[in-house]
């Protein structure tokens, strides 16, 4: 991969973005989001992934020189389609992914960023969605994913006005988790990666599939799918290991089966 640099700790994949100087979305770095995700989906030893960006900026935003190579609304909406699916798929990734976002987090990138199960915030970043400045809408599902996570107010807010907010005005808007000083954020999005990484694979991944259950269908139905998967995790091997280690007093040791 040119854009995405990727290193394995303690069963965290840590996926770098490294495209200055603003680590702008380009349709290749699109692509190998996707192609992190089909490197680390079958990899045993990877549990969590941990995305961050190189140098000032998470990613300032969609390569607008991109825009001026596309001729055509067919064309927009295929690019918009395009990453919208890449999204999609890291949302409702089986293993979790977290965004530390440092610097900005602007249009595309913090599109990036929401599609990621947690997201932790530098309290100094920017977080916004400036498509309106250029007299267009963002693409790739921020109209959608804002206000599950603000409200349509704030949702409103931040679109209209394409201003962005600070990471912990973000924290207190319920876009993000939790707010870090700058030169703490990466190695508090670390020590939350691992501590996941130690969660059994199969109860990790009932869960977001859970998680994305309650995005899609009703309450109830949500309800009796959420009994069915309990009852199915409860069958695995880490389930037994989960309980005989509490029951011992001692830390469990999951192996995802």
């Amino acid at each position: 991969m040119q854009y995405l640099t990727l290193n394995i700790e303690d069963g965290v994949a840590i996926a770098t973005i490294q495209r200055p100087p603003a680590n702008a979305l380009s349709r290749e770095l699109i692509s190998e989001v996707d192609e992190l995700l089909s490197s680390v989906e079958h990899n045993d030893s990877v549990r969590v992934i941990l995305i961050h960006g190189e140098g000032r900026f998470f990613s300032a935003g969609a390569d607008i020189k991109e825009f001026t190579e596309v001729t055509s609304g067919e064309e927009f909406s295929k690019l918009a389609s395009n990453g919208q699916q890449v999204f999609e798929r890291l949302e409702s990734f089986p293993k979790p992914v977290i965004a530390a976002i440092h610097g900005a987090a602007l249009g595309g990138g913090l599109e990036l960023a929401m599609a990621c199960h947690i997201r932790l915030v530098a309290d100094d970043a920017k977080l916004g969605l400036p498509e309106l400045q250029l007299g267009i809408i963002p693409g790739f599902a921020g109209t959608q994913r804002l206000p599950r996570y603000v409200g349509m107010a704030k949702a409103a807010e931040m679109l209209f006005t394409s201003e962005p907010i600070t990471g912990t005005d973000a924290v207190q808007w319920g876009l993000a988790n939790k707010a870090f000083p700058v030169e703490e954020l990466l190695p508090n999005a670390l020590e939350m990666a691992k501590k996941i990484a130690l969660k059994s694979p199969i109860a990790l991944k009932a869960a977001i599939e859970m998680l994305q259950y309650s995005k899609h269908q009703a309450y109830y139905d949500g309800v009796r799918a959420e009994s069915h998967s309990f009852g199915t995790v409860f069958e695995s091997e880490d389930a037994k290991e989960g309980i005989q280690a509490f029951i011992e007093k001692r830390q469990p040791s999951f192996t995802g089966k």
